[in-house]
C-alpha cells in the first residue's frame, strides 16, 4: 500500500471513530444474551473494548473464532425483555394486545412476525458485560 492508500485507510479509520463516538453503550443483557456464533462484526482488527463501547457494541474477547466487538441484540423498554427470539416463550395467544400482555406481567414486541409477540421475561442477574 502506497503513501496515498495508508492516508486514505487513516482517514476512514478517524470518520468511523468519530461517527461511533456518539453512541450509547448497550445494555449488559443486550450483549451477554446474544449467542456467540450469531455476532456480527462491529469493529475493527485490534480494536479496544473502550473504543467497541463508545461506538454502542458490544465486547467480549473470552470467546475465540467469534467477533469481539459486534452489534448488541436491539433495546426493550424493560432489560428483562431482552433476549433472542429463539429465546421466547410464549405467554399470550395471537392477536392479544400490549394491555393485556402487560397486565401479565410479560413482555411485549410485535417487531417480528411469526415469533411470539408476548412472551415471558427473563431474570436480568445472568446479565454481566
Amino acid at each position: 500500500m502506497g503513501p496515498q492508500g495508508a492516508r486514505l485507510l487513516a482517514v476512514i479509520l478517524v470518520l468511523g471513530l468519530c461517527a461511533m463516538a456518539g453512541a450509547k453503550k448497550p445494555s449488559p443483557c443486550q450483549c451477554s444474551r446474544l449467542d456467540p456464533q450469531n455476532r456480527k462484526n462491529c469493529g475493527f482488527p485490534g480494536i479496544t473494548s473502550e473504543q467497541c463501547f463508545a461506538g454502542g457494541c458490544c465486547f467480549d474477547s473470552r470467546i475465540p473464532g467469534v467477533p469481539w466487538c459486534f452489534n448488541p441484540l436491539p433495546h426493550q423498554g424493560k432489560e428483562e425483555c431482552v433476549m433472542e427470539v429463539s429465546a421466547r416463550r410464549d405467554c399470550g395467544y395471537p392477536g392479544i394486545s400490549p394491555t393485556e400482555c402487560a397486565a401479565r406481567k410479560c413482555c411485549f414486541s410485535n417487531a417480528i412476525p411469526e415469533v411470539p409477540w408476548c412472551f415471558f421475561p427473563l431474570s436480568v442477574h445472568d446479565c454481566h458485560y
